[in-house]
């Protein structure tokens, strides 16, 4: 469980810094923009006073800022979807991608909160310049502990690069997402699987500012 905790964190820092916006994105290699932009946002993240005392709102704007023009949703959401996709309605394949978003960028503000300082070896592309769809290989070094390969699934568009697939130590994020989709639409239909998002994102949506001091009077 602490492994997997630990892996979390790493996946969640690496996904928050490693696509942010760079000036020029479209200008730089995959590999390029991964390692610039995430040197530098692990540094606004560090010296970021509010984030780091627990500011849980402002970690989830730096998310939908950084992170999602990075992120193909709704080609992430079709591959957990499988063949359930095809069977959505347009409406139904909509919501579910908004749903899916708001949860993925919860979840990794959850687990960002604990994060702790990694280093990282950012391996050369193999790729062609002509490629379309490439994987971007980061290795993530702890102290005491065998290095971490994240590897960054990510295809060329119209708007720039953009991932569609996280693999951690050889285990795709989507392809995790797909089983525990496919049970619950087997279970409850595609309605069901929105809802059952639809809940998980309420229970981890931000408590309001004006709630805080009474959570702290209640503690006492």
């Amino acid at each position: 469980m602490k492994t997997m905790k630990t892996i979390a964190k790493i996946v969640v820092l690496l996904l928050v810094a490693g696509f942010a916006r760079a000036q020029s994105p479209q200008e730089l290699t995959p590999d390029a923009l991964v390692k610039t932009v995430t040197l530098e946002v692990v540094d606004l993240i560090a010296r970021d006073k509010e984030i780091q005392s627990g500011n849980r709102a402002k970690l989830i704007a730096l998310i939908e800022e950084k992170v999602l023009p990075h992120f193909n949703f709704t080609s992430m959401t079709a591959l957990a979807m499988g063949p359930n996709w095809n069977k959505a309605t347009p409406e139904q394949k909509r919501l579910i991608t908004v749903e899916f978003r708001t949860l993925l960028v919860r979840t990794y503000a959850s687990a960002l909160a604990a994060y702790s300082d990694q280093k990282f070896d950012f391996r050369p592309l193999r790729a062609k310049p002509t490629d379309t769809d490439v994987t971007v290989n980061v290795r993530v070094l702890q102290a005491g502990a065998q290095p971490v390969p994240i590897d960054y699934n990510m295809e060329k568009t119209a708007g720039g690069w953009k991932v569609y697939d996280v693999l951690i130590a050889g285990v795709s994020l989507v392809a995790n997402y797909r089983t525990e989709f496919a049970n619950v639409v087997r279970e409850s239909g595609i309605d069901g699987l929105t809802k059952g998002l639809q809940a998980k994102n309420r229970a981890m949506a931000p408590r309001p500012e004006a709630e805080k001091p009474a959570d702290k009077q209640e503690k006492k």
